[in-house]
């Protein structure tokens, strides 16, 4: 059973919520983090879920751990920590919703039912997720469910959990992150530092070299016969070619050089303004 005071959050409207769940980066990064960071002894960490719900899928953008104890014949969680972080959240990110609840681990085990009967009185069919942290398929399986309930109405009702499918995404800003990570991967030591920003431009305009490299080889093959033409990816290239803006390479030129200018006058004042500031300070302590 349950213990703790009940927690009342607004009930979510979730009648029909698609069969995709989209998942940010960051919530995977915080499951794995409370994971590491769990108490000495626990087998497991379990959190809530927030994002957002619309007709066609549910959107996990954040998630918080909740502290809990589990035994053979109970489980305990801390619902006014759990009230207490949701309140916190919603002042930073008030579109933010309670959608469900987390648990690390592979399978879904009684004390699974009675935890996601606690959040279906908090949103409306919440879904649950479960991260395998010990990567028993040497990965780390990532599912996501929806409850429903089965049984003999009058008789004993059990649950039954209905998997998802689920999708990755990411803001722009988090894709910096993501590409830090995916680099640590060469390192020996698993550690890599942030690139300058001219950096960080040299290898964008390599990588669009290189996708630019693989589309004109495709295109040659079509024309020579080699490849047979894919309407599909015709129109994605046609509609990349219209977005191109027409302009000639005087007027681009042209363009660039005031933008760096500008660019460069702003560096200037700032540089400036930063080594009036220092000065002032030594005076005021002189």
């Amino acid at each position: 059973m349950v213990h703790g005071n009940r927690v009342t959050f607004p009930l979510l409207k979730m009648a029909v919520h698609g069969p995709f769940v989209k998942i940010h980066p960051v919530v995977l990064a915080s499951i794995a983090d409370s994971y590491e960071r769990r108490n000495e002894g626990a087998s497991r960490v379990i959190g809530t879920l927030l994002g957002t719900i619309d007709k066609h899928s549910v959107e996990v953008t954040n998630c918080f751990s909740v502290p809990h104890n589990e035994s053979e014949d109970e489980v305990a969680v801390d619902m006014e920590f759990a009230k207490n972080m949701y309140e916190l959240h919603k002042k930073v990110s008030p579109s933010e919703v309670i959608i469900g609840w987390y648990a690390t681990g592979y399978d879904i085990t009684e004390h699974s039912v009675l935890i996601h009967e606690y959040y279906s009185r908090e949103a409306q069919n919440p879904i649950h997720l479960t991260v395998d942290t010990a990567l028993q398929s040497n990965k780390m399986s990532i599912r996501a469910y929806a409850s429903a309930q089965m049984g003999v109405p009058g008789k004993t009702v059990g649950v039954m959990f209905t998997p998802l499918t689920v999708k990755y995404i990411y803001y722009d800003t988090e894709r910096i992150g993501v590409d830090l990570l995916q680099r640590t991967r060469a390192s020996p030591n698993r550690t890599n530092g942030l690139t300058s920003d001219l950096a960080q431009v040299g290898c964008a305009a390599g990588r669009i070299q290189d996708m630019l490299t693989t589309v004109l080889s495709y295109i040659e093959d079509v024309l020579s016969g080699k490849v047979v033409a894919d309407n599909h990816v015709g129109r994605f290239l046609m509609d990349l070619v219209n977005k191109v803006p027409k302009i000639s390479a005087e007027d681009f030129e042209s363009m660039l050089n005031s933008n760096i200018n500008d660019l460069l006058m702003v560096t200037y004042l700032a540089n400036l303004t930063q080594a009036q500031i220092a000065l002032n300070e030594k005076l005021v302590v002189l």
